[in-house]
């Protein structure tokens, strides 16, 4: 399993460092060296850091013992996020979720009473503030989460219930989108409160409260388009026959013969024995220079086919959809015996979108849809 980190890591991990030597540490164990708090103040960030995988660690051990396939984990200031396969029932998508904030929590409360012991036995104050403020931090890193709000772990919580209750995955991960949704405009309000009043840590909540809420956003739309596309397989969804092109061609002789025969913006190409080999965006193409689409081949410039996403035809249309982003992500290669069947776009899954949601509520279709805004053409 891959581990990632979001950018905000290093930064807020530096932050932390920073506020440990500048201001906790030296409150709380006056007279030493600097360089002691500086020191102090690096390992207190880095077990954070170590705290974080352990939270996500948690959610990705639940899951696989469980038999939900896990792809990565990507770290954040709240804590990260693992991308898996959905859990087959409600009582395991409760487990996987509520474990990293029990991680999180434990931790905590170890980290405590590890201090406790230190300044009992020891005196050490040094170690002790950093260990009470590791077991604080944990502490409220886990019950931050564990928020009623997609996507935090309370979120995921708040939707095993409704999915128990109801027996519907989409309409409980909709309702766990509006209530994140909710509880994020309620922390932006209350941070921002908060900063006007002279706290400068409620920018950071604000800033935190927004990253919520266009996350459970996103939560909405990812479950609108799942209860619209239920039961729809590939094959329903793909572009057939699809146009594809030689991967040996020079940028000008590729625009100029197998693009100018489609209507979509990506194109798969084929190598000398007609596999599949990739996919190339015309857009990167056209903006070659002039003077270089002579000299250059398209598959210098193409996403490799190892990077691509790829399907068969008879597999559930969301199940892929799920799984984008541990390649190329869109368009999709459909693959029937290695042979290229078609694609998938954006555009062919906001047609089914369109379709299928006009089926079922007939004013969602000029709603706008909820599937363009989350994938790329």
């Amino acid at each position: 399993m891959t581990v990632l980190a979001h950018w905000s890591v290093p930064l807020i991990m530096l932050l932390f460092a920073y506020g440990l030597a500048a201001r906790t540490l030296p409150a709380y164990s006056p007279g030493l060296a600097s360089v002691a708090y500086a020191a102090a103040g690096v390992v207190g960030a880095l077990l954070l850091l170590v705290s974080l995988v352990v939270h996500e660690t948690a959610h990705a051990l639940v899951a696989r013992r469980a038999g939900v396939p896990v792809w990565d984990m990507t770290l954040w200031v709240l804590g990260g996020v693992t991308r898996m396969g959905r859990p087959a029932t409600a009582r395991t998508a409760f487990a996987v979720a509520v474990s990293g904030p029990l991680a999180s929590l434990l931790l905590g409360g170890i980290a405590i009473g590890a201090a406790i012991g230190v300044h009992t036995t020891l005196g050490w104050r040094l170690p002790v503030a950093v260990l009470g403020w590791l077991g604080g931090t944990n502490v409220l890193l886990g019950v931050f989460n564990l928020l009623p709000a997609a996507p935090l772990d309370g979120g995921r919580v708040l939707q095993a219930a409704l999915w128990w209750r109801t027996g519907d995955r989409e309409r409980a991960q909709r309702a766990a989108g509006r209530a994140g949704q909710l509880v994020g405009v309620i922390l932006a309000a209350v941070g921002w409160l908060a900063f006007v009043r002279g706290v400068t840590g409620g920018l950071w909540l604000v800033v935190i409260a927004l990253a919520v809420a266009g996350a459970a956003a996103a939560e909405r739309r990812w479950a609108q388009l799942a209860l619209a596309l239920r039961g729809v397989r590939v094959a329903e969804a793909m572009s057939s026959p699809v146009v594809a092109g030689p991967d040996w061609l020079t940028v000008d002789r590729f625009l100029s013969g197998a693009a100018a025969r489609t209507r979509h913006s990506v194109l798969p190409l084929l190598d000398f024995e007609g596999r599949p080999s990739g996919v190339v965006r015309l857009s990167r193409l056209a903006a070659v220079p002039s003077e270089q689409q002579q000299a250059l081949a398209v598959r210098d410039l193409a996403t490799p086919v190892s990077q691509c996403t790829l399907a068969a035809p008879d597999e559930l249309l969301t199940a892929v959809l799920e799984r984008l982003g541990t390649g190329g992500g869109l368009p999709v290669l459909v693959m029937d015996g290695g042979r290229l069947d078609g694609i998938v776009t954006a555009d062919d899954i906001q047609r089914l979108y369109r379709r299928h949601a006009t089926r079922e509520n007939p004013g969602t279709a000029a709603q706008g849809g909820a599937g363009r805004r989350g994938f790329a053409a």
